[in-house]
């Protein structure tokens, strides 16, 4: 049959995942399509009623074709090995608690601003060093 999952009950989060973040990114390529054809000159040749149509029409056939080129990329064999084995590695993973990555993001946070602090101090320094010697010119505010 045309509309049937290969392996179907494996690797369902990650194809899903898949399949709905590309029509994702497909809806949003439609709707630049369908911005874009707002301009689109017709001379008089058809009507507005029918230019609606067409403006409308096109982005939402090539957003059908998407779709389904979709669904039949995450049933390519190979590929959807490639995300059933995704998911099983997944679920072998360790994940940080909670605990853990506010601890961590707390020491990011707090290295970036004493680095950045030091980096200013030397840079400033170094302004200074280099405005008394006369290689920088200091710019009067």
């Amino acid at each position: 049959m045309a509309l049937e999952f290969y392996k179907k009950g494996q690797g369902y989060y990650t194809r899903m995942g898949t399949a709905l973040t590309t029509a994702f990114i497909s809806a949003l390529g439609c709707w630049a399509l369908y911005n874009k054809l707002e301009g689109i000159r017709t001379d008089g040749m058809i009507t507005a009623g029918v230019k609606s149509w067409i403006r409308a029409g096109i982005p939402l056939v090539v957003f059908g074709i998407l779709c389904w080129l979709i669904f039949k990329a995450i049933n390519v064999i190979r590929f959807a090995d490639f995300l059933i084995a995704t998911e099983g590695e997944m679920k072998k993973v360790s994940w940080s608690t909670k605990k853990e990555i506010i601890a961590s993001t707390k020491v990011v946070v707090v290295t970036v601003f004493l680095i950045a602090t030091i980096l200013a101090v030397v840079d400033y320094g170094f302004a200074n060093l280099f405005s008394l010697i006369g290689v920088l010119e200091v710019i009067p505010k």
